[in-house]
């Protein structure tokens, strides 16, 4: 790969976490964007080698083309592109994309599912995909590109899985589209009541937090993907009618099968672990405590939450860790001068 060149069009989160890690894995990077503002930004962060006047200009010599714009603008895009390299796209819809890419001789639609409530380039990582599912769509797609660019996804850190595009788009209307509205809903509901919104606590925040993303191209996938959408929507819809049925009627067996049934699921979709709270005061240098006490009992961090106070700083930081570990943290933090909560 340390020869290879390839022309990024489009440097927002997504894309400029992508020139961070094409240019990790021996790439130059020649990057585009209308909005000049996102190029600066990304060349804040190291996202490309040297920026280009146009998209010609961008494509000219490129082994790979990543189009990480909207997907309204990638069908865009891919209808009036002419060109040999292998060319992918990044947009959060696959079956439009799909059908406007055929026309070219190396063309893979693709989805990285990683993302942040944040947007544009100075929230951009090349970490941002290590661990992620990163989705390669087989529709039109021969099986030396796929090759190629499931080893371009590989160097990234991340998980490829393939599908058609069809089967994406029903799959991220349940797992990604459906959560976003459910968010968007649910702090709709809850802050039309004053006192619910002053006791919504981590639960609410956690259950909620993907609705605080401002991202731009969020309606243009809704919209394309909108039949997918709609069936996840009308799903979830009659779940919910169920559970008020059966609050309805007083099923308390009904409700506790239902809820140990979901619990047994959601556990099982993540390693076990165990949480380790402690109280951090408000005062300078207590996460560089932490960072000791995760250091010295070399525990697996898998997950962590801070719980902020109500007023200033400091609050209840919970660390998750494999069963195993939770006590040798506890005894790391405890030699750190942290109180612990059980």
């Amino acid at each position: 790969m340390s020869s290879r060149t390839a022309a990024l069009l489009g440097t927002g989160l997504i894309g400029s976490s992508i020139g961070v890690a094409l240019r990790a894995a021996g790439f130059t990077v020649v990057a585009w964007d209308r909005d000049p503002t996102h190029l600066e930004g990304a060349s804040g962060i190291g996202a490309f080698d040297r920026s280009a006047s146009s998209q010609s200009e961008a494509l000219e010599d490129a082994d790979v083309v990543v189009l990480a714009v909207p997907a309204e603008a990638t069908v865009e895009i891919l209808a009036a592109l002419e060109t040999d390299s292998l060319v992918i796209d990044v947009a959060g819809v696959k079956a439009p994309i799909a059908a406007a890419g055929t026309h070219l001789p190396h063309f893979v639609a693709t989805h990285p599912m990683a993302g942040s409530e944040t947007s544009g380039p100075e929230a951009a990582s090349g970490s941002l995909f290590r661990g992620a599912t990163w989705v390669i769509v087989t529709d039109h797609a021969s099986a030396d590109d796929l090759d190629a660019v499931t080893a371009i996804v590989e160097a990234f850190g991340a998980v490829p899985v393939r599908m058609t595009a069809a089967e994406h788009d029903i799959a991220v209307a349940l797992a990604s589209h459906l959560p976003h509205l459910t968010a968007s809903a649910l702090v709709e509901t809850v802050a039309a009541d004053p006192d619910a919104l002053s006791v919504a606590a981590g639960g609410f925040r956690d259950l909620t937090r993907i609705a605080a993303s401002k991202a731009p191209w969020w309606p243009d996938v809704l919209v394309e993907n909108r039949l997918a959408v709609i069936d996840a929507l009308e799903a979830l819809s009659d779940r919910l009618s169920s559970i008020a049925d059966e609050l309805r009627s007083g099923e308390r067996d009904a409700i506790s099968r239902r809820l140990n049934a979901t619990a047994d699921i959601r556990r099982s979709m993540a390693a076990p672990v165990v949480g380790v709270r402690l109280v951090l005061e408000d005062r300078p240098g207590q996460m560089a405590l932490v960072g000791a006490a995760l250091s010295s009992s070399s525990v697996d961090l898998r997950d962590l939450q801070l719980r902020h106070a109500t007023h200033g700083g400091g609050g209840v930081l919970t660390l998750s860790v494999r069963p195993d570990e939770a006590d040798r943290l506890a005894e790391a933090l405890r030699l750190q001068g942290f109180t612990l909560l059980d």
